[in-house]
């Protein structure tokens, strides 16, 4: 029996998915537990695999469309089953484009060679049940104020996708002619044709902007730190560390005993887990009726990769030593960045650590990841004058500012807690003890 099989939820809060890439196409035999596909949820990009053995019948969208949660995705059947009638009569188009695309293009083909001068009923019927487009490429025409006839489809069987419309409206939005004054000539006299002066605008440049679809992942974004921001009373503590035996203390280890290379950041990250240990306050959840004191230390490591912000998640991270610190966050990290870290990875951080040091940011402050009550914002290492044993030298200092949830953190614990995360970056070595 044929089965459809609709868009899953991959996590709470998404509402559709977009299809990365297809690993089966209509026609394919398929057993249970497949990879068919690669879905993009709001947080990860997930494998979708075959819930039961069979032929592909159906496939809902191409790669790169979305598709709402519970949306018909697939049909899995015998070949040759019936299925129409499972997905209704106007869910069934995108099957007669897959199993004909090469003949219903030759058929619009002929239309438009057939009538020189078609009428516009002839085109508007023509012309919605013939173009293989997406409908986020049809959406973006529309708006754009092109003709999706003109496009020239790049996808597969000649489909219009998203980067064609794209092409499309930037080549119209760049193709200027430009006029300049002419000599017309004749065998008898030469006339002079003048052409229009051109304007301000003109020769300094137009006005333009491109507008980009928000993706699954930066909806989210917005969503969350929005909530975030405007829900959770921030207040923010700033302290300046000095970071000479750090570096150190990292220079030794590199040279001679970690079996990966050690950032600072990777220090930041154990002092933090090890602070964390006395400071229940500070590791706690805020869960709207209740605070949630978090006995284990789980730090989440923001990773921005292109527009999007992921936040993998370093479980019991206080038992942890740097070394496996360091190749834990490299690999979460690498996961990020080529889109395949999985929900799990993502959840269950009791405190949030987010460092822009590597873009020579001195200070900044970071809106808390909740339900975590603080998160710890981490800029450069600078060489600064600071006083030491009554002489002003070249020191290298760190500034940190911590975010706090007053709901949860009152002033005194943020700042408690910053002292003792200072007097364990200040003398590292007691994190190896």
């Amino acid at each position: 029996m044929a089965e459809v099989i609709t868009m899953p939820r991959l996590s709470d809060s998404m509402e559709e998915g977009e299809i990365v890439a297809w690993h089966k196409k209509v026609g394919d035999k398929v057993a249970k537990g497949d990879l068919l596909a690669e879905i993009n949820s709001d947080k990860a990009t997930m494998d979708f695999e075959s819930p039961k053995a069979g032929t592909l019948l159906y496939v809902g969208i191409p790669a790169g469309d979305k598709l709402s949660v519970g949306a018909p995705l697939v049909v899995i059947g015998d070949e040759g089953e019936a299925f129409a009638h499972l997905l209704g009569g106007a869910a069934a188009a995108p099957v007669a484009e897959a199993a004909a695309p090469t003949a219903a293009v030759s058929t619009a083909a002929a239309v438009v060679v057939a009538s020189a001068t078609p009428s516009v009923s002839a085109v508007e019927t023509h012309d919605q049940s013939r173009i293989f487009a997406s409908p986020l490429a049809k959406e973006i025409a529309k708006a754009s104020g092109i003709e999706i006839q003109t496009v020239q489809g790049s996808g597969d069987n000649g489909r219009i996708v998203k980067r064609d419309v794209e092409a499309a409206v930037s080549k119209a939005a760049t193709t200027t002619v430009v006029t300049t004054t002419s000599v017309v000539s004749t065998p008898a006299v030469q006339i002079a044709v003048a052409k229009p002066t051109p304007s301000v605008s003109a020769a300094f440049g137009n006005e333009d902007y491109t507008d980009q679809p928000l993706t699954s992942m930066r909806k989210v974004i917005a969503k969350r730190l929005s909530e975030s921001l405007f829900t959770a009373p921030h207040f923010y503590l700033t302290m300046e560390i000095n970071m000479d035996k750090a570096m150190e203390l990292r220079t030794q280890l590199n040279a001679v005993a970690a079996p990966v290379k050690l950032s600072f950041n990777d220090i930041v990250v154990k002092a933090v887990a090890v602070t964390l240990r006395n400071h229940p306050a500070i590791n706690s959840s805020w869960m709207g009726d209740f605070i949630r004191q978090n006995k284990h230390v789980n730090i989440g490591v923001a990773v921005a990769v292109g527009q999007s912000l992921f936040v993998p998640v370093i479980r019991n991270t206080d038992m942890k030593s740097l070394g496996q610190i360091s190749s834990e966050v490299r690999a979460l990290a690498g996961k990020a960045k080529e889109g395949k870290l999985q929900l799990p990875e993502m959840q269950g951080s009791t405190f949030t650590i987010s460092n822009l040091g590597m873009f020579d940011i001195e200070e900044f402050t970071a809106i808390i990841n909740s339900p975590d009550s603080c998160i710890l914002a981490v800029g450069s290492i600078m060489q600064k004058p600071v006083v030491k044993n009554g002489e002003i030298v070249v020191g290298n200092v760190m500034k940190i500012t911590l975010s706090c949830d007053h709901r949860v953190v009152d002033g005194a614990t943020g700042a408690i807690f910053l002292q003792e995360l200072k007097a364990k970056l200040e003398d590292p070595i007691r994190l190896l003890v």
